[in-house]
């Protein structure tokens, strides 16, 4: 910086890294939890935690669809989990159905656990972060 200008000095022949191509506008990819863009529901049936996960309008399904994997979500209940997690579209329904398997230690009749019908699943998967696309 210059002393006292309070601008910072640009190089004689380098452009500044500031400077863009014309026509190129700066764009930032914008994260959301999920719960800006879908609801949840979630229950259990013996081990495995369901979770319906809901758009909220039409044109966020396809995100949820693209966005919102079994792997990711697998992701996202690391060490909660000790099975896989399957994921069916519900087109018709603009939504989505996670079974994560190995969920509740057990199940409900004989799981120490907390939350042993899985009901907090769906409150926890809205809590995850997404991009949206530009």
């Amino acid at each position: 910086m210059r002393k006292g200008s309070g601008t910072p000095r640009k190089e004689e022949g380098r452009p500044s890294r500031r400077v863009r191509k014309q026509g190129t506008p700066a764009r930032r990819a914008r994260t959301v939890r999920l719960l800006d863009i879908a609801h949840a529901r979630s229950g259990d049936k013996g081990d495995t935690a369901n979770i319906g996960l809901i758009a909220r309008r039409p044109e966020y399904y396809p995100i949820l669809v693209d966005r919102v994997t079994a792997a990711r979500v697998a992701r996202h209940f690391r060490g909660l989990i000790t099975g896989p997690v399957e994921r069916f579209e519900l087109p018709n329904l603009q939504a989505l159905n996670f079974l994560l398997h190995g969920a509740l230690d057990g199940g409900g009749t004989i799981s120490l656990k907390t939350d042993a019908q899985g009901k907090v699943f769906s409150t926890a998967l809205l809590r995850m972060e997404i991009e949206l696309p530009q």
